[in-house]
């Protein structure tokens, strides 16, 4: 079996137990958060950070915190609406004058 089969292998055995690195990173516009991974070990998503900085900055995310952590993320990109301020959440009142 050869080493990089292996270790993809052994990465899926370590992701599924929640045992895998991976790095978050949290924007401020938009409010996300991203993972990037999995790692087997954190020198490795240490080296990676940048590469997924530069990605998401060049895209136009702003305010990025970066956070290399052993985890099991549910979903990859999670996006917060929480925050957006919709103006179709109000109704429209027309007609009136202040």
């Amino acid at each position: 079996m050869g080493s990089h089969l292996f270790k993809n292998i052994f990465t899926s055995i370590v992701e599924a137990f929640g045992l895998a690195v991976w790095v978050e990173i949290v924007t401020d516009s938009p409010r996300c958060t991203y993972y990037f991974g999995p790692f087997l070990r954190t020198s490795e998503a240490e080296a990676a950070k940048s590469g997924y900085i530069e990605d998401l900055e060049a895209e136009g995310s702003k305010g990025l915190s970066v956070t290399v952590k052993r985890c099991k993320p549910e979903s990859l990109t999670v996006y917060d609406d929480s925050l957006d301020f919709k103006l179709d959440r109000f109704p429209a009142f027309s007609g009136q004058t202040l």
